[in-house]
């Protein structure tokens, strides 16, 4: 498991493009055939990819976590990106579709993957964070969860949110999930910028063509910085950083936060004409 430790606003003014991409940037989560982790002194999340091929895969604890099994003290949510997968929970099994998230609480013992088709392998996208109390494995397929229409096709950000672990639909710890979509012909995301000054978040980004970009925003609203993120790829967004970003064409991605509480509307926005 890879380590990545907590950074500061003033770090940032001096970094050059390689090192914002080994802070920030999760280049290489999905390897057919293997799980991928990396854990952020950032409220202690871990963000892993799990791609399973003909055999499953399953999540074990690794050694920095000093636990008999990943979900000793730790909660995840769980989205598909890419082809329909399942995953066993303690020995149910849960379908989950292009798109489909899975929460699972912390105690739980064994949680193994699978692709349905090992030609267009499942992609899960686990976002863990440490959890204090117990709550039970929930599946919400596409479109199942609370939809909030955002945007305006004149500013080129119409899209549509939808909540999947919150305060008023799955139930957790900390960790708040969902994945927002953008609608053709918008490039938007998030516009105008906020912080979290009480959590972290990180982006996923999904079903971006392969030859495409997203222009991740990052760092303080004065003191802007930009990643060029690819499909499949993760960024690592400190409380106090900005998280916006425009395409160069329409995509996806997942938002998972953890922190102080799990209130979506608790931001700082920043008007556009403040940004530098």
């Amino acid at each position: 498991m890879e380590q990545r430790y907590a950074t500061s606003p003033e770090q940032v003014l001096t970094m050059s493009t390689a090192e914002a991409r080994s802070r920030y940037l999760v280049p290489d989560l999905f390897d057919t055939g293997h799980t991928r982790l990396v854990y952020s002194h950032h409220d202690r999340i871990v963000l892993a990819g799990v791609t399973p091929a003909s055999t499953p895969l399953t999540l074990k604890a690794p050694a920095e976590l000093r636990s008999p099994t990943f979900f000793d003290h730790r909660e995840a949510g769980i989205v598909n990106v890419g082809g329909a997968g399942s995953a066993r929970v303690d020995g149910e099994t849960h379908q989950l579709t292009h798109g489909a998230c899975l929460y699972v609480g912390r105690g739980t013992a064994d949680v193994e993957f699978a692709s349905a088709d090992p030609g267009e392998p499942a992609r899960f996208y686990v976002f863990s964070a440490p959890a204090h109390t117990a709550f039970p494995t929930s599946l919400v397929q596409p479109g199942q969860g609370t939809v909030r229409e955002l945007g305006d096709q004149l500013t080129s950000n119409r899209r549509s949110l939808n909540q999947y672990i919150h305060a008023d639909g799955v139930q957790s710890c900390q960790v708040v999930m969902g994945v927002t979509s953008l609608h053709p012909g918008n490039m938007w995301n998030t516009m105008p910028a906020h912080t979290h000054d009480r959590r972290t978040e990180c982006y996923l980004y999904f079903d971006l063509p392969a030859d495409a970009r997203v222009f991740h925003l990052f760092g303080q609203p004065t003191e802007t910085r930009h990643l060029v993120v690819a499909d499949g790829q993760a960024v690592i967004s400190p409380s106090w950083s900005i998280h916006a970003g425009v395409g160069t064409a329409a995509y996806s991605f997942v938002w998972a936060m953890a922190g102080e509480n799990k209130l979506f509307d608790d931001m700082d926005g920043f008007p556009v004409a403040v940004m530098r």
